[in-house]
């Protein structure tokens, strides 16, 4: 007689054990966010307010703490997209699914060297996209259906133009922090149906003083 066995399932975290998780996870995105991914474990720890050793007791190394942090973004990201998809107008809603994607890569100078990150860990990189593509796609499809978005623009165009978005971000982060939101308008307006009212921006242009500036900043980050 065969005798099948199963796994036990995972004890669950002691309440105090659970809340010093949850606050390395919070400390980990902060810094990351802030930092990028040159932060240590040491440095999530003393932002935690917990021990050196209650960080490496929960995680190895910093990769595993990586990881936590891109599943939880990818998560929100995910409740994002639903969102979208259940917006009563299918232009607002891939919108504000674009705000949403553009604003979180603008203000968190982490998660761009994390989805890098992941590629060492393909298949959970792989198993994370597809918990969103789906999603993106129907939110692109409705989209197109309503005849507010161009008919020929597809999922793989909207990571495309965060990136775009992205890139203005990273290049005016250190003279102007909202400018990004000009440039989601202006990518917004070229990717609309023709009966689509245009997005208006309030954010002005750099002015040629924040060009210099930026390049400036951009030289000195490369020669570090």
């Amino acid at each position: 007689m065969n005798h099948v066995t199963t796994a036990p399932p995972p004890r669950r975290l002691r309440a105090d054990a659970a809340r010093n998780q949850q606050r390395i996870i919070a400390a980990a995105r902060e810094l990351f966010a802030d930092r990028g991914l040159e932060v240590t474990l040491d440095d999530v720890a003393e932002r935690a307010g917990v021990g050196v050793g209650t960080v490496y007791r929960r995680f190895a190394n910093k990769q595993e703490l990586i990881l936590e942090v891109f599943d939880a973004m990818v998560t929100e990201l995910a409740a994002a997209v639903e969102l979208a998809l259940h917006h009563p107008d299918p232009w607002q809603g891939l919108v504000e699914l674009f705000d949403y994607s553009c604003r979180h890569m603008a203000i968190n100078r982490g998660f761009g060297e994390v989805v890098l990150e992941m590629h060492d860990s393909m298949d959970r990189f792989t198993c994370m996209k597809e918990r969103v593509r789906p999603g993106m796609q129907a939110v692109i499809r409705r989209a197109k259906e309503s005849g507010a978005l161009q008919p020929d623009i597809e999922a793989g165009d909207f990571f495309a133009m965060v990136n775009m978005v992205d890139a203005v971000a990273g290049f005016a982060r250190p003279v102007n922090t909202e400018v990004w939101q000009r440039y989601m308008a202006l990518v917004l307006n070229g990717v609309r149906g023709d009966g689509v009212p245009r997005m208006i921006s309030a954010q002005p242009p750099l002015t040629d003083d924040e060009v210099e500036l930026a390049k400036a900043a951009m030289c000195n980050s490369r020669k570090r």
